[in-house]
């Protein structure tokens, strides 16, 4: 009797993990401000709340995963400079008021499954080579799981902890989501700055104020970011990827140039913003996961939706500064630098 009851502990605690973690509708929505920062490894409705306001206030924590890691710790230190707050360790109740002041609504809502979500094509794998990329005719999310991770800026285990039992795949299913916004208006951007020690892009106005942030994959020793100031030229949504055989990648056996077609999944994400300097530009990526966790080829690696809202706001001719130290950041010196 004993082993069957614990079996049906069991069973419910990896069936039902919403419940195991109190990550319901409720627990998200009516969060308090927590009195010392969560765990970075553990669900936590809080954070939930916390990194959906966040994205919401044009402080991106990347991927929305109700985990308070890096990228969250990251944009809530931003968003508190940019406010005057001094938050060392601990969500101040100033910092807590004005989080939840800078947008309104539900932080968690039921969306109703529609057929774009669930008809696809689907992936059914996603190839690991850029080679084997390059005969597909579209680089598509794998599954409706994925997509609507990437709709609402959402990791897949979180999406799933909100909606314990549900398929994902069948029409006219009520799930529970990020109350994100599908685009982004952002006042005009008189320059953008890349930290290339700390991983970050920040946005700003012709007034020198912060307008949008957002982590970022910057590339390696071996394939470095550029230096000094560049300019926007272009922006493309749902780029083809080129590959150059010039770039050397050593999973790339083929000394001749091949095209990945379009998607989601492609090398460059869905959406490309391209930079005056060939070969190098701000674009998105097929694992969200892993921005500003890993390097780049030299270009700036942001989420999907990061850079197309960015894309989508930012005109050509806006000069983009390469940070190599932290102590350069954001003066009004470096600002008339970059406008020269």
């Amino acid at each position: 009797m004993m082993r069957w009851m614990l079996g049906a502990v069991m069973s419910l605690w990896f069936i039902c993990p919403a419940l195991a973690g109190n990550l319901d509708v409720a627990a998200v929505n009516d969060a308090a401000r927590p009195a010392k920062l969560p765990p970075s490894d553990k669900l936590n409705a809080t954070v939930v709340k916390l990194q959906v306001l966040l994205d919401r206030a044009q402080f991106s924590p990347g991927e929305i995963d109700g985990k308070l890691g890096e990228n969250a710790h990251k944009a809530l230190k931003a968003f508190a400079e940019q406010n005057g707050i001094v938050s060392d360790k601990i969500i101040t109740p100033e910092l807590w008021d004005k989080l939840n002041a800078a947008s309104e609504g539900a932080v968690v809502v039921d969306y109703r499954l529609s057929d774009a979500d669930v008809k696809g094509p689907f992936l059914k794998e996603l190839p690991a080579s850029l080679e084997d990329m390059k005969s597909l005719k579209a680089l598509s999310y794998t599954s409706p799981l994925e997509g609507l991770a990437e709709k609402f800026h959402m990791s897949a285990d979180l999406l799933r902890a909100l909606n314990p039992g549900k398929s994902f795949a069948k029409a006219e299913e009520t799930i529970v989501v990020a109350n994100v916004p599908s685009r982004r208006e952002l006042p005009r951007i008189a320059r953008l700055e890349v930290d290339k020690k700390n991983e970050t892009l920040k946005a700003f106005d012709a007034t020198e104020r912060l307008i949008a942030f957002y982590p970022a994959s910057i590339g390696s020793p071996d394939r470095p970011t550029p230096h000094g100031t560049l300019k926007v030229t272009s922006t493309n949504d749902k780029p083809t990827y080129h590959y150059n055989p010039e770039y050397r990648f050593d999973s790339v056996n083929s000394r001749r140039p091949f095209d990945v077609k379009p998607g989601p999944n492609n090398p460059v994400g869905a959406y490309w913003i391209g930079l005056s300097a060939k070969g190098y530009g701000i674009h998105g990526t097929a694992e969200p996961d892993k921005v500003s966790k890993s390097a780049s080829h030299g270009c700036v690696r942001l989420t999907n939706w990061d850079v197309r809202a960015l894309g989508e706001n930012v005109k050509r001719g806006t000069p983009v500064v390469f940070l190599d130290a932290p102590t350069e950041s954001s003066s009004k010196q470096q600002g008339r630098r970059a406008s020269n």
